[in-house]
């Protein structure tokens, strides 16, 4: 009877951390999503504005993050973006980011830009961390996908988090609403635990554009 006992132990306590797992994920408001590729990840977490989501997978060894970042475009057509902010918590200004914006032939560009101020040039390519892997971007009913892997800052799992969504003027990326949502899009997220908690924001203003092409 031992044997038999141990096993049923075994079963119920493998029951029990199946539970525990889609608790914590339905917690932090994880929504089920298919990625493309067959990529899957560790975590997730509903970020608490715009209607996006972020999803990782962190790698201790080397201080990495696998990532997708999902957001709805806004009505009409636009952008979307996701970041990490290595000088100034909650705020968009000091942030280096990856922005998805619709490319020639229905493709989807990424642009990976370093803000440096409210009115950003949109430098292709100058960001404040390695990127160990080029980020690459679906669309797909009304919505973004941003895939990247990213080198943490600082080899630290605590990282000021930033994103946005903003519409097209005449194919070019144009500036975000400057009220509501679109002014509390920052969090500081660990990325080794999931915990997360949100700031005051302020605003990516873009006002100069990287031309879709």
């Amino acid at each position: 009877m031992a044997p038999r006992n141990h096993s049923a132990r075994l079963l119920a306590g493998t029951a029990l951390m199946l539970l525990l797992a889609a608790a914590a994920a339905a917690q932090q408001g994880c929504a089920p999503a298919k990625f493309q590729s067959g990529r899957s990840f560790q975590r997730c977490t509903a970020l608490p504005v715009l209607g996006a989501s972020l999803y990782w997978t962190y790698h201790p060894v080397n201080g990495t993050a696998d990532l997708a970042f999902r957001a709805p475009q806004i009505t009409g057509g636009g952008w979307v973006a996701w970041g990490i902010n290595t000088e100034r918590p909650s705020s968009m200004v000091g942030s280096s980011v990856f922005l998805a914006s619709p490319s020639a032939g229905g493709a989807v560009s990424v642009l990976m830009t370093y803000l440096e101020s409210t009115s950003p040039s949109l430098t292709n390519g100058t960001l404040k961390f390695d990127v160990p892997v080029a980020p690459v971007a679906e669309y797909a009913g009304g919505t973004y996908t941003i895939y990247v892997t990213v080198e943490l800052p600082g080899n630290k799992t605590v990282q000021n988090t930033v994103w946005q969504a903003g519409p097209l003027s005449g194919g070019q990326i144009a500036a975000h609403p400057m009220s509501g949502p679109n002014l509390q899009s920052t969090m500081r997220l660990d990325f080794l635990s999931g915990g997360g908690s949100t700031g005051a924001a302020n605003s990516m203003a873009h006002r100069r554009n990287l031309s879709a092409s």
